[in-house]
């Protein structure tokens, strides 16, 4: 579901265009830290790239609401509170977690953990999926 309430979201249908997903919670220290790099690289991505968070595992939506809007995300955020993706998207680590995923559908990349700079993204796009920015 889209944080916040709305529609429903399925992952394999949006397919066309390579994406950039990060799991995500406002109680994980590790999430906050790399919310700038997620946000320079929405504003570089441009249309390149579609980028897509999901709040996970969060019994506080209201507060990831919150803080999404503080730190400045304009890009769409889903809501997976029950922790649905876990098996699908094979999560066993915790969280963040940013997945890299080709215009097919597949997973041609994870990140476990914090991403460190918004070079280090900007860098695996141009490497994983063959989009320079």
């Amino acid at each position: 579901d889209c944080l916040g309430g709305g529609a429903s979201v399925r992952l394999a249908g949006l397919r066309g265009k390579p994406m950039v997903i990060n799991l995500w919670a406002q109680w994980c220290p590790p999430c906050r830290a790399e919310s700038p790099h997620l946000r320079e690289f929405a504003q570089r991505a441009g249309d390149k790239v579609q980028l897509l968070g999901i709040d996970y595992s969060d019994p506080h939506p209201e507060l990831a609401i919150e803080f999404a809007g503080l730190v400045g995300w304009h890009y769409p955020q889903l809501a997976d509170p029950d922790r649905t993706a876990e098996g699908p998207l094979r999560l066993g680590t915790g969280i963040p977690v940013t997945l890299l995923v080709d215009a097919e559908g597949r997973i041609v990349h994870r990140v476990t953990g914090q991403l460190t700079s918004t070079e280090q993204l900007v860098d695996l796009v141009a490497e994983k999926l063959g989009v320079r920015l």
